[in-house]
């Protein structure tokens, strides 16, 4: 908690000074310890009551506040009285509740698997690597996700979050209080009357949330205003220091290798994309690099009998490569006495716990890691594992249990739920010192992760789950990839690869595949080499829709100097740009890409699919053809094509597409002009790899059209080139 004070104090340095209410709550029985309350960022406020956990999330946050453009946003004063906010303090712990209005909904809770919007359930976010259902019933998850965040914002105007790393229960409108309920009669006397009925017939003084978080001595809560819900949201992915800014590599297509492969095999499946023409940025190794893979040593195996020339001949062909590892640390790790004494008192597959809360911890990991993979050309890692708590199986031990204890005081409980977080923020100090930008895969997040260069994923593999995550995942600052794998028909195949290609960045997971998965969807015929009669068709169609991600980059690379430098998500949810458009508050299978881009996704179920397109008129990126704005069109999904439809008013830099991305590459722009009276489009240009945009050596290149006159503007310190404007097309 300490360490949350002080960043607050420095915050206070760059606000107006903090004005501070004290008010006292007494239950009948005993008088409650005084909640105070603060400004600390602008339209940040904290409520604090007892004595807060010690390790909250924020004392981990890696960056600082990015105060000026916090100040940038709306100071819309909240839709109810702070006050009216109750917070107390009992033998079970602390138990908050808030007002509800009668239309408001609710999203977030962490990446949630099965539920959008979260009113009237009652949800207990918690880090799992399995979540489950009841009855295969999606929106039967109790919480259980891969990043499970206290956190949630409001169609209202102002978003919640528990600063604490302990289990939390929300009821989001799900109960009544005795005195706030009429007890003198039931709704209904039939057990069949719905939950919506009955939850319309309550007075609306009764509609709370209530959060329970049990054996918490104090607790803070971040209240976080704006004018709308993206609002809300880009206030609390600033506060946490901005949103992530990849390497521009990363935003090309990454492809992970089975297991087994040796190190021929590697540069072979590295020819491969190389020879036919078929984009491909990044190289990923699966477990058999380890000598020891469960638990982790760390080191390589006799397949790779000369992993530096590896390194250096894909570097050559201009690949970078991606190692996978977890966390847990076996005997044979070079490092495994240093980290004894800084680890856990429980072990998983016989390797150590690091206590990633622990300084002296993240310094051995690190260390190693920079030394040993990272300055030898490892341009990042996938981080397994780090979120293992299967509740759905009683026999795993595939990580630590609760009752854990660590050197630095944090238990089990609070460990599990940020143990991703903390892992992936202690290699990503190692890039951050090298002035090196990565882009992680990790499978385990929590709250203030927006400046981490991570992206999740998992393995479930529901299509409809994979779409839907995308969106969800944009409430708590999270990014997440949908992968290919396998596939039950050729059609799956292409559209589990659409939809793969419209996420934070691209991977094609082929860890139990000989071959890429368009040579044959059969696993087993897949690994003994029976090619496919359609595997000519697949390729072409393959090579097509990745030339379309990468003709996407410059797009790409803009929206995410949005999220860094305004908060705003690259991949996001509709409700977040249409928040007074009550047609889009469920929808989860379309959401928004940058600026401009409606992204909709399909599965292998049907040719076509129904897109929802709000206000205004829209524009098949591909086809141009014309849509009109508050409508549903049932709209054939071509297998060729990504399913992206334009905002009209829209400048869109189209590339032409590379078969991968250097420091050095100029891309040639065709800048789309989709409508009348079109917003300007800035190109963000720096060398696309190091933090040296942090320090003034970037570009602004704003792209505008008035009076059917286009213009380029150029303005920064960086002496680099990355764009070549050819040519501008408008559609009408």
């Amino acid at each position: 908690m300490k360490q949350l004070i002080f960043r607050i104090k420095k915050i206070k340095k760059f606000t107006i000074p903090a004005t501070i209410f004290m008010f006292n709550i007494f239950l009948a029985t005993a008088q409650q310890d005084q909640i105070i309350i603060e400004k600390i960022a602008p339209g940040v406020m904290k409520l604090s009551m007892g004595k807060p956990d010690q390790f909250s999330p924020y004392r981990f946050c890696p960056e600082k506040p990015r105060i000026n453009e916090m100040k940038e946003l709306s100071d819309k004063e909240l839709p109810f009285d702070i006050k009216s906010v109750k917070i107390i303090k009992n033998s079970r712990g602390i138990q908050i509740s808030l007002p509800l209005s009668r239309d408001e909904q609710l999203y977030g809770f962490g990446m949630q698997i099965g539920s959008f919007g979260q009113r009237g359930l009652k949800k207990r976010p918690i880090v799992n690597d399995a979540p489950v259902f009841l009855n295969n019933n999606p929106i039967s998850n109790p919480g259980f996700t891969h990043a499970p965040q206290p956190f949630y914002v409001s169609t209202d105007g102002y978003g919640i979050l528990i600063n604490t790393s302990r289990f939390v229960t929300f009821l989001c409108g799900t109960n009544e209080e005795k005195e706030e309920s009429d007890t003198s009669e039931g709704n209904s006397n039939s057990l069949k009357t719905s939950a919506i009925q009955l939850y319309e017939n309550k007075p609306e003084s009764s509609w709370k949330t209530w959060i329970d978080v049990p054996n918490a001595e104090g607790i803070e809560v971040l209240i976080f205003q704006g004018e709308n819900i993206k609002e809300c949201v880009q206030r609390y992915n600033l506060f946490a220091g901005g949103g992530a800014m990849p390497p521009i590599w990363g935003l090309g297509i990454k492809y992970r290798v089975k297991g087994d492969y040796t190190q021929e095999k590697v540069m072979k499946m590295a020819s491969y994309f190389r020879d036919n023409d078929i984009p491909c940025d990044v190289i990923g190794l699966e477990p058999g690099w380890h000598t020891k893979a469960y638990s982790c040593s760390y080191v390589w195996s006799d397949k790779f009998p000369d992993p530096q020339e590896m390194i250096n001949r894909l570097k050559d062909q201009n690949f970078r490569l991606n190692l996978w590892e977890h966390a847990y640390v076996n005997p044979a790790a070079p490092f495994f006495n240093e980290m004894k004494p800084c680890s856990g008192n429980f072990l998983v597959w016989k390797g150590l716990v690091p206590d990633f809360a622990d300084p002296k911890a993240r310094a051995i990991y690190a260390n190693y890691h920079e030394k040993e993979l990272v300055s030898k050309g490892i341009a990042s890692f996938k981080l397994d594992e780090c979120d293992a708590g299967n509740y759905s199986d009683a026999t795993s031990t595939w990580g630590f249990p609760e009752m854990s204890q660590f050197p630095s005081g944090i238990d089990g409980e609070q460990m599990r739920q940020i143990f991703g977080y903390l892992y992936t923020n202690t290699l990503y100090s190692v890039y951050k010192k090298r002035n090196q930008r990565t882009l992680f895969d990790y499978r385990a997040s929590a709250v203030f992760a927006s400046p981490l260069p991570a992206v999740l994923y998992s393995d479930n593999y529901g299509h409809n789950e994979y779409i839907s995550q995308v969106a969800t995942s944009s409430f708590g600052g999270l990014l997440w990839s949908p992968e290919l794998r396998d596939a039950i028909s050729d059609n799956d195949m292409v559209r589990r690869l659409q939809t793969a290609l419209l996420a934070s960045q691209t991977v094609v997971n082929a860890w139990y595949l000989e071959h890429v998965p368009w040579y044959q969807i059969n696993t087993e015929q897949n690994n003994n080499n029976v090619q496919s009669e359609s595997f000519p068709e697949l390729e072409a169609i393959v090579r097509q829709l990745f030339k379309q991600r990468m003709s996407l980059i410059p797009y790409l690379y803009s929206a995410f100097a949005d999220y860094h430098y305004k908060g705003i998500p690259p991949f996001r949810a509709l409700v977040l740009d249409f928040p007074d458009d009550i047609k889009v508050r469920n929808i989860s299978n379309q959401y928004m890409v940058g600026q401009s881009l409606m992204a909709a996704p399909t599965t292998a179920d049907s040719t076509t699919r129904t897109v929802y397109f709000p206000d205004g008129i829209w524009y098949d990126l591909y086809s141009e053809k014309k849509y009109q704005g508050g409508k549903s069109y049932k709209i054939e999904i071509p297998t060729d094509k990504l399913p992206l439809f334009v905002k009209a008013g829209s400048i869109i830099p189209v590339a032409q597409p590379l078969n991968y991305v250097t420091s050095y590459t100029v891309f040639r722009i065709s800048c789309k002009v989709f409508g009348d009276n079109p917003a300007s489009f800035i190109l963000w240009e720096d060398d696309g790899e190091s933090y040296d945009f942090e320090n003034g050596k970037s570009n602004r290149i704003t792209l505008s059209v008035a009076n059917n006159k286009e213009a380029i503007k150029k303005e920064g310190k960086y002496a680099g080139k990355r764009y070549d404007v050819i040519e501008w097309k408008f559609i009408k």
